[in-house]
């Protein structure tokens, strides 16, 4: 990513619900991304008829798609419900869809939200998925737990949280393109 270009920040929301909180999460992030300049898009799986990854047949228009939407991306924000200690069957299939071609490079935010106290395993995982997909995954990442309590009527309402959102959502741009830092960053010194 140039200097001079805007960085482009994409959100996948792993939750299939109407009223998910994990969408609710990626869209304040996306918010703050954007008032910090950057464009961003909100890639909701719901919108994707997109069958189980099948490798004997041929890729799906949907799936098409959201590989696309990946690639083009210089930040990429994983948003998901956690089930079972992990994040989402949808969210899954829909990265079995992508590989090191879509991801290398490319920053990576991780989000998890849990109905329970103990969130964090769905962004470990994740973030050995976007490691082994050659990805720099953000050293920031935000678990949300006791979501009901936390997430209300579409508005984050602990400010400790919603800080580290904010926080997010400002480094999803800081560091977009964080693949070209060592040329990008380097700064002509006067010879000695």
């Amino acid at each position: 990513m140039s200097q001079n270009t805007t960085p482009t920040v994409v959100a996948i929301c792993g939750s299939l619900r109407p009223e998910s909180k994990t969408r609710t999460a990626l869209e304040q992030t996306l918010s703050v991304a954007s008032a910090n300049g950057g464009e961003t898009e909100l890639l909701d799986l719901r919108e994707y008829d997109l069958p189980a990854l099948d490798t004997s047949t041929d890729m799906p228009p949907a799936a098409n798609r959201i590989s696309a939407t990946v690639e083009r991306a210089d930040s990429l924000l994983l948003g998901t419900p956690t089930y079972h200690g992990s994040y989402s069957g949808a969210l899954k299939n829909a990265l079995d869809y992508c590989g090191r071609d879509e991801f290398a490079g490319t920053t990576v935010g991780l989000l998890e939200v849990a109905g329970g106290r103990f969130p964090g395993g769905a962004c470990d995982h994740l973030r050995t998925v976007s490691r082994t997909l050659n990805a720099w995954t953000l050293p920031l990442e935000v678990a949300i737990p006791h979501s009901s309590d936390l997430v209300v009527d579409g508005e984050i309402t602990d400010d400790a949280l919603r800080s580290r959102i904010e926080q997010l959502g400002r480094e999803l741009v800081e560091y977009a393109g964080v693949d070209d830092y060592p040329e990008a960053a380097a700064i002509p010194t006067d010879p000695v």
